[in-house]
């Protein structure tokens, strides 16, 4: 059972825009781990196989985005989309979907996806390795929530349910859950 674990502490590979940076790509490599994003927050987290994928991109990340506003009144303080794919894809996704909200991070060594347990063998498909669909409520570091679609499989089967990591079972458990006070973790951490 995830909940109640720790999320794990990777380092994921990003690229963020940087006006120093000359010519028509303005970005830079920036690392980013893991326990920096949800230290000190609630945080919504949805796993899934693969950016421009059929599913990924007609349901569940215009869903979780469409939700954005209405789990930020529930204390959620961001939502972040998780995919085994490089920053570049990424990038381009969530271009190419208009994203304002959702943030996009790349796991394109499956690092992070790995060490959830989610990391699946998709190469009959020609997509190698690949996240089981999921979403999470990490609360402070810790999984608070955990939505994982049944039948967690590897190469040689072609399923791919949509049914309990969608952004309407988030917001039905946020609603029912209210966001803890994460304020006495912080005193102990400055008095430390």
């Amino acid at each position: 059972m995830h909940v109640g674990r720790e999320v794990p502490n990777v380092t994921l590979k990003t690229r963020v825009r940087d006006e120093s940076v000359e010519g028509p790509n303005p970005f830079r490599w920036q690392d980013v781990a893991t326990h920096d994003i949800f230290a000190g927050k609630r945080i919504v987290i949805f796993g899934l196989p693969g950016a421009f994928t059929p599913t990924c991109s007609s349901k569940q990340l215009p869903g979780f985005e469409g939700n954005y506003e209405t789990y930020k009144t529930l204390g959620v303080d961001d939502t972040y989309c998780v995919s085994v794919n490089d920053a570049f894809v990424m990038y381009q996704w969530g271009q190419h979907q208009g994203l304002k909200n959702v943030k996009l991070l790349p796991d394109g060594n499956g690092d992070f996806t790995r060490r959830l347990g989610m990391l699946i063998d998709k190469r009959h498909l020609g997509f190698g390795l690949r996240s089981w669909r999921y979403a999470a409520v990490i609360d402070n570091g810790r999984i608070a929530a955990w939505f994982e679609e049944p039948g967690i499989n590897d190469a040689g089967t072609d399923t791919d349910p949509y049914e309990q990591s969608t952004p309407e079972n988030v917001l039905a458990w946020l609603e029912a859950n209210p966001k803890p006070d994460f304020s006495a973790v912080e005193d102990q951490k400055l008095a430390a």
